[in-house]
Order: structure tokens, then sequence, then C-alpha cells
């Protein structure tokens, strides 16, 4: 009897360590870690949880997007979504490009929204002069 609860035992605590590997291996926000470290592209958000706010990895900077639900022509959707760097010192080097690009990836999962990106971001992105 005891050989064999031993087993049960050996066997359930595998089961356990497996899930937990692949719960790592998947978790989104380990991910956004990674990328931020590296300096790749990362976009870490929960669509379905507007009081959450998204997070951005992208050439080595952090962003985060605040999210904020109003009323379009049809339906309850995010409208509007301020945007800011969490550290401006990482933000040498990036050009209005870069910021465009982002608008636009960002508008990929909120179409109905209008971003507002925060200082010094959006004294870049008034000026309208030419690169």
């Amino acid at each position: 009897m005891l050989p064999l609860l031993i087993r049960l035992a050996v066997i359930a605590l595998i089961i356990y360590v497996f899930y937990k590997a692949i719960r790592y291996i998947t978790d989104p926000k380990r991910k956004l870690d990674e990328a931020y470290e590296k300096g790749q592209y990362y976009f870490y958000d929960d669509v379905k949880n507007v009081r959450k706010n998204f997070f951005i990895s992208y050439k080595g900077a952090l962003f985060e997007g605040e999210k904020y639900l109003g009323t379009t022509k049809d339906a309850f959707e995010v409208v509007t979504i301020f945007v800011g760097a969490r550290d401006a010192a990482t933000l040498q080097g990036f050009t209005k490009r870069d910021f465009e690009y982002l608008q636009q990836e960002i508008l990929l999962n909120y179409p109905s929204a209008k971003i507002n990106w925060k200082q010094p971001i959006e004294k870049l992105m008034r000026n309208t002069s030419s690169e």
C-alpha cells in the first residue's frame, strides 16, 4: 500500500511541475520583460479588461497606455488612450516615425480610439515640421 501512495505522490508532483513549467513559458508578463531586456517589440494587453493598462516594449523603451471606455455609434468601446514612456531617458534616438508605428499598432487593437501622448512625446508629435 505504501509503495502505491509514493508512486501516486511522485506522479502528482511530476504533473504539477510540468503544469507550472508550461504556465511559466506561456506567461505574457514574462514575455514582456524578456522583450524589454532584449530591446524588442512586444504588446502586452488584456483586451477584455478595460481597467487594466497595456504595455508596449519597443527599442529598449517601455510604454504604458491607459484605456478609457466611451460610446461610439453602435457600442461601448475604448475611445481614448493616453500613452507615455515609463522612463523618458530611454526615448533617446526615437523619431516621430517610431511613435507613428506604435500608434498604428495600438489602433489595430482599438480602432475607435483617439491616442494622446504624454510629455515629452506629445511635443514631438505636435511638431508638424518635416524631418
